[in-house]
């Protein structure tokens, strides 16, 4: 018997734009969901003002869940369509 733990593979991107990096990581993380983490967030300053603008990409890290299975062609069949297969031991 083995054991999967699968989590939904889910990305976002969220502009935000301010005048220090630091807000710029602040102001990501305040517009994330919970259970979401920054994976990205490349900065481009603007040529007129002090303003610089992020793109930040954000995955999805919760929602982990326990499959079972008897070999691994059948485990790997039962991961839904989004999900992505993190860990596979045996029992």
């Amino acid at each position: 018997m083995l054991i999967g733990m699968i989590r939904p593979r889910e990305t976002r991107t969220i502009t935000v734009q301010a005048e220090e990096l630091d807000e710029i990581q602040d102001l990501i993380r305040e517009q994330s969901p919970a259970g979401w983490e920054t994976i990205s967030a490349p900065v481009a300053m603007s040529k007129k003002d002090t303003t610089m603008t992020a793109e930040g990409t954000i995955a999805r890290r919760d929602g982990v869940t326990e499959i079972e299975a008897d070999d691994m062609a059948a485990l790997k069949a039962k991961v839904p369509d989004g999900y992505q297969l993190l860990s596979v031991r045996r029992v």
